[in-house]
């Protein structure tokens, strides 16, 4: 992974890299509330609505909208955005599991999952926060469900940065108690991009908390996400595998393992799969051995049509 540029907020922000996918706006596909200028689809047209939120003006801006209050009381200036005008707001969920650690069978291996979503994220909320769109953040943890709402007002970018940044690999977590937490909270329909191993002892409760967002309206991103080390078991004979979210050590003959293995993991890439578009997300099988940007790259200019 690239590393950061100097005087960033966050490590895993590379102002460099980013600055040629700033002309790229990350659209939502479908029908979903929230629209300001027309830039992003709207199921509401006109009408002033209830307020939502704030956003810096910018020119060209109507002068109307302007919050003289806040003119006069900071001498900044920002926008009143109402229910129905608000920008594209994007909620990013991120699997913080123990597994999501895993970086490979190499004593020093490579990124891990967590990390490499970590880089994603982090630009990616960059990119929507530059568009003057909202974006807000739900960590999946093992006994708390962080939570921060979308917004585009000038702190948010270091708030989300900042809990991506700390995020640690721990214990088992339950993406669908996550899910529903998330859905007691938020307060307006939106784009909901979940990032995961997807390494549930059952999928159907997760898919369930899925089927809700759809049910209400949001669009649901589903990024599944995969180290390559994780198709087949190690070279070599007998190893010690180490539990990453509280199992036991487990000492095996892996050549007797290797097929079953491989088997039963590609029966679980198929299960996510499906589920996942069974529901109606939108999925993306992703591997980290795929550099982030690339990836970046190829799902914004797929989304900006």
């Amino acid at each position: 992974m690239q590393s950061h540029a100097a005087g960033d907020s966050s490590k895993f922000l590379n102002l460099r890299s980013l600055s040629g996918l700033e002309g790229l706006r990350f659209s939502a596909k479908r029908r979903i509330e929230g629209a300001y200028s027309g830039r992003h689809i709207a199921k509401k047209q006109g009408g002033a609505g209830e307020f939502a939120d704030y956003r810096e003006y910018s020119p060209g801006d109507d002068l109307r909208r302007l919050d003289w209050r806040i003119l006069a009381r900071t001498g900044k200036t920002f926008l009143k955005l109402h229910q129905d005008e608000t920008n594209l707001a994007c909620t990013m969920l991120i699997d913080s599991s123990g597994s999501m650690g895993f970086s490979g069978y190499q004593p020093k291996g490579g990124e891990s999952k967590l990390a490499w979503c970590q880089y994603f994220t982090t630009a990616l909320s960059h990119l929507i926060l530059t568009g003057r769109d909202h974006v807000g953040l739900a960590v999946s943890e093992q006994n708390r469900n962080p939570y921060f709402a979308p917004s585009c007002l000038p702190q948010q970018r270091g708030l989300i940065h900042e809990s991506i940044a700390n995020m640690i690999p721990v214990g088992p977590t339950s993406l669908a108690k996550s899910l529903d937490s998330l859905f007691m909270q938020v307060k307006r329909r939106g784009v909901l991009m979940v990032l995961s191993d997807f390494l549930e002892p059952d999928l159907d409760p997760m898919l369930s908390s899925l089927r809700k967002f759809r049910i209400r309206g949001w669009e649901v991103i589903a990024m599944h996400i995969v180290h390559p080390d994780e198709l087949t078991l190690p070279k070599g004979r007998a190893f010690r595998f180490l539990g990453m979210e509280g199992e036991s050590p487990v000492a095996v003959q892996v050549n007797e393992l290797r097929e079953a293995y491989e088997a039963r993991f590609e029966r679980h890439q198929a299960s996510v799969r499906t589920g996942l578009l069974s529901v109606g997300c939108d999925f993306h099988p992703i591997y980290t051995s795929t550099h982030y940007m690339d990836v970046l790259r190829q799902f914004l200019i797929k989304r900006s049509g």
